[in-house]
């Protein structure tokens, strides 16, 4: 049997492009379960694999898409049924096994998490590896001992997917967000997300010091790079930041001061390998706290065919919210 799938190629020149075409489903890689993708999630991993940077993919054609949502078909493990819902987000699909920019996908039964009742397909997408997480990194805050009361929450990057719903997800949990944004048509947006304060990127330009004065009880931080290194120089004594992406950089002119005078600690979330409890858990208790309609316009939707053009987008940090994308036509 065919299927619908945007697979990327790499031709002897070195040159990446994508393309809709009929895949036959004997192609698909080894797995347990086989899904009929109903929606997936365009991320920046995804705009990277698309343009054939990052290094993310070994072999070509690739089917991308790091995350999606739909209905089980096959399944030879028992946890999971044909007509069941779920959902999948990292464990390296999307990179180095095929991913959810297509109608259907074959994976290992331990990366999928059974699609929550409250929650549908589009839903999930609308959360996928952007509320997964975000929400990893707000647990991690409150397990580290950040409580609402101990002063405001940073978040970088406030308008792309990640930051927009960790905005969303500390207001919902009694914290004040301060969202940073380098583009400011978007405050009223964020606002309206609960943010309590809206920042300019100005706030993390390079100062040459060692220490600033204190102003976040902790961070949320999806860019990285310089801006990261002055972002620890102002967070309060005890405090935490989670590191989750590395839109600036992966590096940055480093100090243990702040974690020696101030006893800060600088957090990583790994959501691509979270074990299944962990992700499990984090999924139900997104179902209580995200509310797709509060949500509803940093949403974009697109088709599979829309997403060699995004690429582009994402990458340049001019997508806002979240992408989703029906797989099929």
């Amino acid at each position: 049997m065919a299927f619908r799938a945007l697979v990327t190629r790499k031709d002897e020149s070195g040159k990446v492009a994508s393309a809709i075409e009929e895949v036959d489903e004997a192609q698909l890689p080894e797995g347990d379960v086989l899904v009929g993708v109903e929606w997936a999630g365009f991320n920046y991993k995804d705009g990277l694999v698309l343009t054939g940077q990052g290094g993310l993919v070994r072999d070509y054609p690739h089917i991308g898409g790091v995350d999606f949502a739909g209905r089980v078909i096959e399944s030879r493990d028992g946890r999971y049924h044909p007509g069941q819902g779920v959902i999948l987000t990292g464990w390296r699909v999307g990179e180095i096994h095929w991913g959810g920019f297509a109608t259907r996908a074959r994976v290992k039964a331990d990366w999928l998490v059974p699609l929550p009742r409250t929650l549908t397909a589009r839903d999930a997408m609308v959360l996928g590896t952007a509320g997964l997480t975000a929400m990893l990194a707000v647990n991690r805050l409150k397990a580290e001992g950040v409580k609402p009361g101990d002063g405001p929450i940073l978040v970088t990057g406030a308008g792309g997917g990640v930051g927009s719903i960790a905005t969303l997800l500390l207001a919902q949990l009694g914290y004040k967000a301060h969202a940073m944004t380098g583009r400011p048509e978007l405050a009223e947006t964020l606002t309206r997300l609960g943010a309590a304060e809206i920042v300019g990127r100005e706030v993390l330009a390079a100062t040459g010091k060692k220490l600033l004065t204190p102003r976040w009880a902790g961070a949320i931080d999806s860019v990285g790079g310089p801006p990261l290194g002055e972002l620890l120089k102002q967070v309060r004594p005890g405090g935490i930041v989670t590191a989750i992406g590395l839109a600036a950089g992966d590096g940055w002119d480093a100090s243990v001061v702040p974690f020696i005078l101030r006893g800060i600690t600088l957090a990583g979330i790994d959501s691509v390998m979270q074990p299944s409890a962990a992700r499990v858990g984090a999924w139900e208790r997104l179902t209580s706290l995200f509310s797709p309609k509060v949500y509803d316009e940093m949403i974009e939707d697109a088709q599979l065919e829309d997403l060699p053009r995004l690429a582009g987008e994402i990458l340049a940090g001019r997508i806002r919210g979240r992408v989703v994308v029906k797989t099929s036509s």
